[in-house]
């Protein structure tokens, strides 16, 4: 569960202005990916290409240049490192969108409905490597230590999910399992790096990294909460996807737990089935039970936990910007 220290007072910082501030840092970062993205081979250019330009809002090497900046670095390395993390994520949604069998993301094809499973299989093989020629560059044992550790949790935790898939029977500790090794162990990776930079000691950098570790939970169980309250125009993807890939997530989860036996048995079989015949009447059960008010709590409360940990980091415009990056994780429509 997460901890229950106070936050800081709340900034007035909106994603936006989050953004603006994160701007000089990104625009390098964005340059590099691109230059780095490079290849003779064309099929990985022409792929590499269409996720990396995507639309996507760059959240995690957003957090990792916000962190080292609130961590009182002031050299230039945290963008070669900011790279690797969006290439890692990168690679980990072209193999998501391979095993989950989807064909949108952002609004746009994915590339494997585009290319084929192959080729993005093996594009998402190409980018985690190019990630660690990145961190090798670096000539930093430390960081290469640690991403190595968070990509093989990564890994573990699409096996995870895999063993879950079709499974009603799944509980909350299941579920966040493997939320934390899917999602919440990379943002933990980019907010410790950020203190490894500067050198901080061990408190402030254990402190840094539960802040992105519980910022990780709270984006990812909101992400699952959007699959059944938002609309595909809005998300990005089709709503419903979720059930029909039968991914008991919380709300399901909590649904099953706090419904008459009729209902929950409907919802079981929806999940074993894959029921986007009954999506109507799963939404709406899920509604019935107060399952989505449960799973908004348990976001904000991990939010509202990954806040307090930026109590042990000195004020600055940069911790101001994590702060509001935590709000924004359970406020957000998409």
């Amino acid at each position: 569960m997460p901890s229950a220290a106070a936050a800081p007072s709340s900034s007035t910082l909106d994603f936006a202005a989050v953004q603006a501030l994160a701007r000089p840092d990104m625009q390098a970062v964005d340059t590099l990916i691109r230059n780095r993205l490079a290849s003779d081979v064309a099929l990985i250019n022409q792929i590499s290409a269409h996720i990396i330009g995507g639309g996507g809002k760059r959240l995690r090497p957003m957090l990792h240049l916000l962190a080292a900046r609130a961590a009182g670095y002031r050299g230039d390395e945290h963008v070669q490192l900011a790279a690797v993390v969006e290439f890692i994520h990168t690679a980990t949604l072209l193999h998501d969108d391979v095993v989950d069998e989807s064909d949108l993301r952002r609004g746009r094809k994915t590339a494997n409905a585009m290319w084929g499973n192959a080729a993005s299989v093996l594009v998402g093989d190409f980018l985690y490597s190019r990630s660690f020629q990145l961190m090798v560059e670096l000539q930093r044992m430390r960081v290469m230590q640690i991403l190595a550790d968070t990509t093989n949790a990564i890994a573990e935790g699409e096996v995870l999910q895999l063993l879950n898939i079709g499974n009603p029977d799944t509980d909350e500790n299941a579920y966040l399992r493997v939320i934390e090794r899917k999602t919440a162990v990379l943002f933990g990776a980019a907010t410790r790096l950020g203190a490894v930079l500067a050198g901080l000691p061990a408190e402030q950098e254990d402190a840094l990294y539960r802040f992105g570790l519980d910022l990780g939970y709270a984006f990812q169980i909101a992400d699952d909460l959007l699959d059944y309250v938002s609309d595909a125009d809005t998300l990005g993807k089709n709503i419903g996807d979720d059930i029909a890939e039968g991914k008991p997530t919380l709300p399901l989860i909590y649904a099953i737990a706090r419904s008459a036996p009729e209902q929950a048995q409907s919802l079981r079989r929806a999940i074993e089935s894959g029921g986007l015949d009954s999506l109507d009447n799963v939404i709406a059960s899920i509604r019935d039970s107060g399952a989505l008010e449960l799973t908004r709590d348990k976001a904000l409360a991990y939010a509202e936990s990954a806040r307090g940990s930026l109590q042990l980091l000195p004020a600055s415009a940069a911790r101001d910007a994590l702060d509001a990056l935590a709000r924004y994780a359970v406020e957000r429509t998409y």
